[in-house]
C-alpha cells in the first residue's frame, strides 16, 4: 500500500476530496518527523513507539571483497509496535494457520477420494486393465464427463481375417 491508496481509502471514508485529504496525510507525516527528530521519541496510542537511537560504532566486512572496514556511529529510527498492532498481527498468522489447515484437510480428502477410484477404469475391465472406452475413437478426451457417445455404424465395416 502507498501514501496515495491510504489517502484514497481515508477520503472514500470521510467523504472529503482526496487533494484535502493527501495534504492532511502529508502534514501528519512530517509532524511525526519534526517530533522524531526535536524529540528523538512520538508515541502513538495503539499504534506504535517511534524512537531515535544511536547505533554505536563499529567494524564490518565489504561483502564483496572480505575486507574489514569501520562503520562510523549513526542515528536510526526504531519502531516498537503497539499492543493492539501486535494482537491484530497476531490474529492475522491464527487466521492464515487456520486457512492453510484447511487448504491441507482438503487436499488429503481429495487424495483419499482419488486414490480410491483408479483413472481410466471401466466397472467391466479387469484390475489393471485399460478399458476400450477411453480410447476409442469416438471419444478425444479421456474420462469426458459428459453422457457416452454411441458407436458410429459405418457402410463398410472393418474386414476380419478369417471371415
Amino acid at each position: 500500500m502507498t501514501k496515495k491508496d491510504i489517502v484514497k481509502a481515508i477520503s472514500e471514508q470521510i467523504g472529503m476530496t482526496q487533494l484535502k485529504t493527501k495534504e492532511i496525510v502529508q502534514q501528519t507525516f512530517d509532524a511525526i518527523i519534526d517530533t522524531l527528530v526535536r524529540e528523538h521519541r512520538i508515541e502513538l496510542r495503539n499504534f506504535g513507539v517511534f524512537e531515535v537511537k544511536k547505533r554505536a560504532a563499529r567494524k564490518a566486512r565489504n561483502p564483496r571483497t572480505g575486507e574489514r572496514v569501520d562503520v562510523a556511529e549513526k542515528y536510526v529510527v526504531t519502531f516498537k509496535p503497539g499492543k493492539e498492532m501486535e494482537e491484530r498481527v497476531r490474529l492475522l498468522e491464527q487466521q492464515e494457520a487456520e486457512k492453510r489447515a484447511a487448504e491441507a484437510a482438503a487436499a488429503q480428502n481429495a487424495a483419499d477420494s482419488s486414490a480410491s477410484t483408479p483413472p481410466y477404469s471401466s466397472p467391466t475391465a479387469a484390475p489393471g486393465q485399460i478399458s476400450d472406452q477411453h480410447n476409442s475413437p469416438q471419444s478425444n478426451q479421456p474420462n469426458s464427463s459428459g453422457p457416452a457417445t454411441p458407436p458410429s455404424f459405418d457402410s463398410n465395416p472393418p474386414s476380419t481375417p478369417g471371415m
